[in-house]
Formats: C-alpha cells, structure tokens, sequence
C-alpha cells in the first residue's frame, strides 16, 4: 500500500515574517491519519483552525493565505510545497502571528525542519486526486492548465524583462519521476525588485524582506553578493511555488502542469475549477505497490 504520512515528532523553528517583518514561531506537529494540514494560530483563543484546501485560500497578493473567519496565515506556499516534496499528508502547522516565517525564501529550511522531525509512514492509504480530462483557466496572456498524466509534472515559463532573468532561462521542467525535490527545487529563492519596494511598504508590504531572504534586483543586476544557487533559480521558484499552491488542494495531485506567467491567484483559480467539475477528477489510492505512480514513490525515497 503507498500510505500516508506524517512526522515522527514536534518540531519548531523561528524566523522572519516576509510582509509583516515580525519574529514568528513555527511549529509543525505530527496528526492523525485522515486529518490532512491544518493551519493554527497560536497566538489567538481556541479553536481557530483553518483546514487546507482549495476554498480556504483567499488573499493570494504576492503570497498564498488561508483563512476560515477572521482567522488567517499567509505566506504558506514554501512550506506548502515542502510537504508535497517530502510526500508529508497530515500535520498540524502552528505559527504564533498570521503568516509562515520566510526562513531563507525558499523550501530549504522547510525541508531540513521536516526531515529533523523524522517521516512515519500510517496505517491508511495516501489518496490522490487523478486528472482525467483537461482544465485551463486564463486571465490576460495569463494562463495555467492541467492534464491527465499518471505521476507529477510541471512546466513553467516566466516572462520578465531583465538582463539577469534573460540571461537563466524563463522556462524549466519539472517531473518527479526524475527530479529530486529536495536537491533540485527546494532551495531555489523568491525574488523581487528594488523598484517595487517603496511600493509594496507603503501598503505594508515585504516588510521583512531582504538579501538574506529573496534574490534581489535593480535594473540591471543580481544585488545578492553570492549570486545564483542555480542556472534557472527564477524559475524554478516559480515551480516551487506552483508546487505548493497545488498541493493546497488537500491531496497530492495525478497531472501535468502547464503554465504561462501564473501566480498565486490563477493557481488557486484552476483548482476551483477542477473541482467545480466532478467529471474532470477521481480520487485515487493504491493498495498495490506495483501499480502506484512511480513519479512519488521515487520522490519520497530519496527524501
């Protein structure tokens, strides 16, 4: 049977606020079977819990936030996209203000965090969610898509007009029967520009930003001293980030993904979509190791 997953033990961490620069606790905290991830602040009364999946996210300006009520935590692509990495299903992810720490921009400490912890394997199968029939949304030039196709796979273009983005490649591919998470995409950072900062503080915005947490640029440049971790890092951020929003869907996906300039918001707008038709989607599990998708099996064993 390919089960489900979850950490061995608690685990905590501390960083940054991205928007709100404030110091803030992270702590990630091993659940049951069948309890999917679920978001909880510890700063505020109890319960106030927010279940993920596609319905709960809402704000989705430069980041991916979950709400239920007047409960809400931003900024969880990154560690989003590390529990899909790692083939995590069921935690409790507690923060002590309303969004994720940055950490380093990437999944990195998100993965060295969750490995610390340990992975268990559970006694219930891991439950996928198939693609069985195109689903595309479009805003503008925009757009992002779907398609069936029996394991995981990303395609991702950029469109930034900047020497530096230029001069990597605006484009990357991703499958994870042949891609390594954790030594190929995890570490590749946000970015952003100097141009745009007084813009995004003025409405309290990338308040805790800087080259120690994002890939920084000018008109002309890379600011960050160390430059580039890898040839495509633009990119493969993007990727990194695609790989989280999706898997706010509450389970792993069975597709291909294909997209052109997306964000946040259309990622989110495409599983909305996917969902609203029962007929482009099963659920799927899989008691016999010799049939599973060996795109995650393969994944999680070199985790």
């Amino acid at each position: 049977m390919l089960r489900q997953r979850t950490l061995r033990s608690p685990v905590f961490a501390e960083g940054l606020g991205l928007h709100s620069g404030r110091r803030v606790r992270l702590d990630l905290i091993p659940a049951a079977a069948d309890h999917g991830v679920v978001f909880r602040r510890g700063d505020l009364p109890a319960p106030n819990e927010i279940v993920s999946g596609a319905a709960a996210v809402g704000d989705t300006r430069l980041a991916s936030t979950v709400s239920s009520g007047d409960v809400r935590v931003a900024t969880v692509e990154h560690l989003m996209s590390a529990l899909s990495g790692l083939g995590v299903d069921n935690v409790v992810v507690e923060v002590d203000a309303e969004e994720v720490p940055i950490m380093d921009g990437s999944a990195a400490s998100f993965v060295h965090l969750i490995r610390s912890a340990g992975i268990v394997e559970q006694d219930q199968p891991k439950r996928f969610l198939e693609v069985l029939r195109p689903v595309e949304v479009r805003e503008g030039d925009k757009w992002a898509r779907l398609e069936p196709y029996f394991g995981f796979r990303l395609s991702f273009t950029i469109d930034f007009s900047h020497p530096a983005i230029d001069a990597t490649g605006q484009d990357v591919q991703v499958d994870f029967e042949s891609t390594s998470f954790v030594d190929e995409i995890a570490r590749a950072r946000t970015f952003g520009f100097m141009r745009d900062v007084d813009a995004l503080r003025a409405k309290g915005l990338a308040l805790g930003g800087g080259l120690d947490n994002a890939i920084v640029l000018d008109e002309h440049r890379i600011l960050n001293p160390e430059g580039l971790r890898r040839p495509d890092e633009f990119a493969m951020h993007k990727a990194l980030d695609a790989i989280g929003d999706l898997y706010l869907l509450g389970r792993p996906l069975l597709a291909s993904y294909r997209a052109f300039k997306a964000g946040h918001a259309l990622n989110n707008q495409l599983l909305r979509t996917l969902l609203s038709d029962p007929g482009a989607w099963v659920e799927r599990s899989f008691d016999d190791l010799s049939v599973a998708p060996l795109a995650w099996s393969r994944q999680w064993s070199w985790a």
